[in-house]
């Protein structure tokens, strides 16, 4: 699909409508890409975050992106990975899905994600990155918005397995 491409790189500095932060359940800022995000972002960021009162796993929410070159940015929740015998999949799947639906809501042209759950809640790479293509691919499927998708890989492995998912 034309509308989704790999980059590898500094999410925070993609010029965007929109970019994703693999956030936890709190809002509260962390480690990884959520704590990149938030520092490049600025202190309003975590004021936003706490008048949001949290978000359960598999859901997000929008704020503004402050000091990001985004105008917006999404929090979305991913899974903790337990061995995949807990629905991790689909709330995965429905933590991307609700990400497209919150930036098409915001009119948002074009978005950026980090392979959510994929760093300190533990989720195997392989298996996230064919989950977020398929759910991103099922959404632009039926939806305008958004035109352009970026999937952001941090690293070396990360850019590979998105690879893999996409050629596949």
């Amino acid at each position: 699909m034309d509308r989704i491409e790999l980059h590898q790189g500094d999410i925070t500095a993609l010029d965007v409508d929109a970019i994703v932060t693999a956030a936890n359940s709190s809002l509260s800022g962390g480690a990884g890409v959520d704590g990149a995000i938030h520092r490049a972002a600025g202190p309003e960021l975590l004021a936003a975050c706490q008048q949001l009162g949290g978000c359960p796993s598999g859901e997000a929410r929008i704020t503004p992106g402050f000091q990001l070159q985004a105008r917006h940015c999404i929090h979305a929740v991913g899974p903790i990975w337990y061995g995949g015998d807990r629905g991790e999949a689909q709330v995965l799947a429905t933590a991307y899905q609700a990400s497209c639906a919150l930036a098409a809501q915001a009119g948002c042209r074009s978005l950026a994600f980090p392979a959510i759950s994929c760093g300190i809640y533990g989720y195997p790479l392989d298996q996230a990155a064919q989950i977020s293509v398929a759910s991103i691919w099922g959404w632009c499927a039926s939806n305008e918005l958004p035109e352009r998708v970026i999937l952001c890989a941090i690293d070396d492995e990360a850019y590979a397995a998105w690879e893999r998912a996409l050629s596949g």
